[in-house]
């Protein structure tokens, strides 16, 4: 009888588990897609059908479906299992609850009080007044019902004496955070007089909370969210992503806000490519997450001063990884949710009316300075230069070049020469490609070693041309796959990755026309030449060590041995 991973491998396909988290295309026999793993600008992602493997030849990530699930999910094998056994339909024994992965306990956890704050809205004088605040922002019972918020009462134990009810300990309680413990070392619910908005993983599993509060105080924080636990990371986690996955890549688009109620009410209109941060400023994770659904982006942040710095910083970040960006601007004084309250075809508008980068960065610089003062002038132009200079496209540059000089009423060769004394500020880096390159440095030797490996893949008759003293100079891993080219199942899990990866490579370059032999020889000459120069450095090593200790005979037989790899070199 199969095991439920064997089953679970010959229900699905591996091109159907990741098109469901990234887009990807047709490339010959295989597909590819721009590596949700790192940034990248050319598509170095490629899965193979045939031998149900992915691979990524920029960052060297790499292996099965279940591999793809746990490093896109960031889960452990056991929960990637249960996702893709639910995708095929395969049926798993129920574990122990001894042997429960840490994640389930904390997924009924947070599941369990989701009902509680369900229950508790519209319940008791405090859960009426939490409904009619959502009613009151024009939030339906539908909505309320899609997005299972909830109310936690102004009590100090409710859902933790309710989770301890049903059996779970309050130190697991605290896990979800959920709970906090005091100094004292006793324990109280964190959500208390707040509207609860639970936060949904891709799969749809409530994984963490977000709250409002109801009373105005100037000394309690609007909104609260949980800490970091095992299960939510605020940093990767994105709002309402989890029901507008499929909104995002039927527009081709995406609309990034700020708030929790801003993504509710734009799912209720019908905008269902609506996501928010979760409880943070917004980080290239959470970008790169956007990134696996599409290359368009639409920022719709409040227009307070919080709000500007917000999509500035946004929009640093998108830039880095080249979106293609527009801002809806949202009326002073209000934010999205209170724009799609009053009207939501006003919201809709904005979208279609949504700006540029650089015409949202000139309406900015003319709304702050007076463009009819010399000063305000200055001011305006310090604003936008280094902005304009950081445009590649020369045509482009020019353009708005133009366009500031008609503003500004001066001719475009003083626009012109100013811009040539502006220094562009370093801005936002992006370290994950330094990291990337760094990670997967590779020796000139074994560079050669794996593409003389992909050669003999297309044609096993290459390896014909390798002599037995060119295998000597080989890496044992090179030699362990080429006494393995028939006989892959002997191989230990590591170089078995390492085969389907040459093996992968291989047939992505199999129609390519190229003379084979002749890149087979200049491996095998070039190999050889890395190999005397290292034996030459190496010589030259000990014969210094040995004419410091004056040791004649040693000096001797070091000088005709370099004398002998000279020549061979």
């Amino acid at each position: 009888m199969s095991s439920p991973i064997e089953e679970i491998k010959a229900k699905l396909d591996i091109v159907d588990v990741v098109k469901d988290y990234i887009k990807i295309q047709k490339a010959g026999i295989n597909y590819k897609a721009v590596c949700p793993f790192h940034s990248e600008k050319t598509p170095s992602f490629f899965i193979s059908p045939s031998r149900q493997i992915w691979h990524c030849f920029g960052c060297g990530e790499g292996s099965s479906m279940f591999d793809f699930v746990m490093k896109i999910e960031g889960i452990e094998f056991g929960d990637a299992l249960r996702i893709l056994a639910k995708k095929a339909g395969v049926e798993l024994k129920p574990e122990r609850p001894e042997v429960r992965s840490k994640r389930e306990k904390l997924y009924k956890i947070c599941e369990l009080a989701t009902v509680f704050f369900e229950k508790q809205l519209g319940y008791g004088v405090q859960g009426k007044k939490a409904k009619e605040y959502l009613l009151g922002r024009t939030i339906n019972e539908k909505s309320i019902k899609e997005k299972r918020l909830g109310w936690a009462p102004e009590t100090w134990h409710g859902l933790l004496d309710f989770l301890v009810s049903r059996g779970y300990d309050k130190e697991d309680i605290e896990k979800t955070g959920l709970a906090i413990k005091s100094e004292k070392g006793k324990y109280y619910d964190r959500f208390r007089g707040r509207v609860v908005f639970p936060i949904f993983d891709s799969q749809y599993q409530v994984i963490g909370f977000g709250g409002r509060i109801l009373k105005k105080d100037k000394d309690t924080a609007k909104y609260l969210n949980i800490s970091n636990t095992l299960l939510y990371d605020k940093g990767r986690v994105l709002y309402g992503l989890d029901q507008a996955k499929i909104g995002i890549r039927k527009e081709d688009f995406v609309i990034l806000v700020e708030g929790y109620i801003d993504v509710v009410l734009a799912h209720q209109m019908g905008l269902t490519n609506v996501v928010s941060t979760s409880g943070t400023a917004l980080t290239p994770t959470q970008l790169n997450i956007l990134k696996r659904h599409t290359d368009n982006l639409f920022l719709a942040f409040d227009m307070d001063f919080a709000g500007d710095a917000a999509t500035k910083r946004a929009i640093d970040l998108a830039q880095t990884q080249k979106f293609n960006l527009k801002i809806i601007k949202i009326p002073k004084g209000n934010d999205p949710a209170d724009l799609m309250s009053a009207n939501p075809e006003d919201f809709k508008e904005a979208i279609k009316k949504a700006l540029s980068v650089f015409e949202f960065y000139f309406e900015d610089a003319f709304s702050r300075f007076d463009e009819n003062e010399p000063e305000g002038r200055k001011k305006i132009s310090e604003y936008l230069l280094p902005i304009i200079k950081r445009i590649n496209n020369k045509i482009e540059q020019f353009s708005w070049i133009q366009k500031l000089a008609n503003r500004l009423k001066v001719r475009e060769e003083v626009v012109e020469e100013e811009l040539k004394k502006t220094k562009i500020e370093s801005g936002i880096q992006d370290k994950e490609d330094i990291e990337v390159k760094r990670k997967n440095k590779k020796t000139r030797k074994e560079l050669l070693e794996e593409r003389l490996l992909v050669l003999i893949f297309q044609d096993n008759k290459n390896k014909d041309f390798i002599e037995e003293k060119d295998r000597g100079r080989l890496s044992l891993k090179t030699r362990t796959i080429l006494e393995s080219l028939d006989n892959q199942e002997s191989l230990s899990s590591d170089l078995k990755d390492f085969y389907s990866r040459i093996a992968m490579k291989s047939d992505i370059e199999e129609n390519e026309k190229k003379d084979i032999v002749s890149e087979v020889k200049f491996c095998l000459n070039e190999i050889k030449s890395i190999c005397l120069k290292d034996d030459i450095r190496e010589v030259s090593l000990q014969l210094k060590k040995a004419e410091m200790e004056n040791d004649k005979e040693e000096v001797d037989r070091l000088l005709k041995k370099c004398n002998q790899l000279t020549k061979n070199n």
